[in-house]
C-alpha cells in the first residue's frame, strides 16, 4: 500500500486545495524532495483562476526548498538527507533546445500551420513542475532528472534566503543580463513585484549606476531602494516618460526593463530608451502586443527587444545561491508572511488579493 502524503491540487478554475495524494516512486533518474518551503508564485494564481490550463488532480507549484529524502540509483554526486533546490525550470538537457544554448526551452516545439487550427511556438518549455507534473505544494516531490537539477544549499543560508533562487530571482536576473547593461549605465525597471525587484537587484549588480524604478506601489518602491534602486517614481503621481526622458537629459535610458506582462508598461518602457538601448522583456503578457511605431523608430532606431524565460539546472542555481552566500544580497525581506501547507487556501487567498503588503509567502509543510 503506497505511502500517502499532502498536496495542494487544482480541483477546477476558482478552486486549489488540500488533498491526499501517493508519495512517488523513485525513477532511476529521479530524486523524492521531502519539502520544507515553498512558496507561491503569481503563476499559480493564473492556474487558480483557470487563465492557464493544467490537468485536473495536478499538484500545484514550482519553488522547491528540501531536504533530499531518497535518491534515483543512477543520480551520484548527492546524499540523502542533503538540503537541496531545485529550479522552477528543470530541463533534462538532451533536446535541441538545450544543446543549441536555451536550455529554459527544453520540450518546446513548433506548430505546423493548420494544426489544432493554429500555428507558432508552444513554450511548454522546461517547466515541468506543477505543469507537466506534480509541483511543489505538498510534502513531497519527485524531481526529474536530478543529476541535472538538485543543487545543494550552502551552509548557513536558511530556507527564506533561497526560496527566491528557483525562479524569482532567476528570472529577475536573467531581465538584468538581457538587458545588455554596462557599468555606469542608466536602467529603468518598470513594476517592483518580486520579480521586478529581483531585476532591480540585478541591475545593481551587473554594474548599472543609475536605477530608476517604476510602480504605483510606494511600499514597494521603498523596498526596491532597499535592493539598488536610486530613484523611484509612482506612476499614479507623474507622467513616467516624461520623468525619465528629464532625468536622462533627453538622452534616454541605456536599458529598460518590463517585469508586469501589460501593454502601456511594454510601451512605456520601449518609450525611455535611448536610440540603440534595450528593451529587456519578462513580462508574460495575455494578448496581442502592439509596437508604437514613432518609439520603435519606425524600426530604425536600433533597438534590441529580448525576451526571457526562467533559467534552471544546477548551474544557475549554484550561481545564485553563490552571489546570496557572499553576502552581497538578501532577499529574505521579500518573504511577508508564512503558512503551514495546512493552511494553503489561505495563503492563496492573501496573495491572489494582494492584501498586507504581501510580497512572497513561505508555505511549510508540516
Amino acid at each position: 500500500m503506497s505511502r500517502m502524503m499532502k498536496a495542494a491540487i487544482f480541483i477546477e478554475p476558482g478552486r486549489i486545495e488540500l488533498a491526499d495524494k501517493p508519495i512517488p516512486d523513485v525513477g532511476p533518474n529521479d530524486a523524492l524532495v521531502r519539502i520544507t518551503t515553498t512558496t507561491i508564485c503569481g503563476t499559480d494564481v493564473h492556474i487558480l483562476k483557470g487563465e492557464y490550463p493544467v490537468a485536473k488532480g495536478l499538484t500545484v507549484g514550482h519553488e522547491p526548498v528540501g531536504v533530499i529524502e531518497k535518491l534515483g540509483s543512477a543520480v551520484v554526486g548527492y546524499t540523502e538527507g542533503q538540503r537541496v533546490i531545485a529550479g522552477a525550470i528543470c530541463p533534462n538537457f538532451n533536446s535541441y533546445a538545450a544543446q543549441d544554448g536555451v536550455p529554459s526551452q527544453d520540450g518546446s516545439y513548433l506548430v505546423p500551420q493548420g494544426l489544432c487550427g493554429c500555428h507558432g511556438y508552444k513554450a511548454t518549455a522546461g517547466w515541468r513542475f506543477g505543469n507537466l507534473i506534480d509541483g511543489t505544494q505538498a510534502e513531497y516531490v519527485l524531481v526529474p532528472d536530478a543529476q541535472a537539477n538538485l543543487a545543494p544549499i550552502p551552509d548557513g543560508l536558511t530556507d527564506e534566503q533561497v526560496l527566491m533562487c528557483p525562479d524569482i530571482m532567476s528570472t529577475g536576473f536573467r531581465g538584468a543580463e538581457n538587458a545588455n547593461i554596462r557599468i555606469g549605465d542608466t536602467v529603468v525597471v518598470f513594476a517592483q513585484g518580486p520579480i521586478g525587484l529581483c531585476a532591480t537587484a540585478g541591475a545593481r549588480l551587473m554594474g548599472a549606476s543609475t536605477i530608476i524604478t517604476v510602480d504605483g506601489n510606494d511600499h514597494r518602491l521603498g523596498i526596491s531602494k532597499q535592493l539598488g534602486a536610486d530613484i523611484t517614481l509612482n506612476h499614479n503621481t507623474c507622467d513616467v516618460v516624461d520623468e525619465i526622458m528629464k532625468l536622462t537629459g533627453g538622452r534616454g535610458a541605456d536599458a529598460s526593463i518590463e517585469a508586469l506582462g501589460l501593454q502601456s508598461t511594454f510601451a512605456s518602457a520601449l518609450r525611455v530608451l535611448k536610440p540603440g538601448g534595450t528593451l529587456s522583456s519578462l513580462g508574460v503578457y495575455s494578448e496581442d502586443l502592439t509596437i508604437p511605431l514613432s518609439a520603435f523608430a519606425a524600426g530604425l532606431g536600433d533597438h534590441k527587444i529580448n525576451t526571457a524565460l526562467c533559467p534552471g539546472g544546477k548551474e544557475r542555481m549554484r550561481r545564485l545561491m553563490n552571489v546570496l552566500a557572499s553576502g552581497r544580497l538578501d532577499l529574505g525581506v521579500m518573504v511577508t508572511h508564512h503558512y503551514a501547507l495546512d493552511d494553503i487556501a489561505k495563503a492563496y487567498d492573501l496573495f491572489a488579493h494582494q492584501r498586507d503588503g504581501v510580497l512572497k509567502v513561505a508555505i511549510k509543510p508540516g
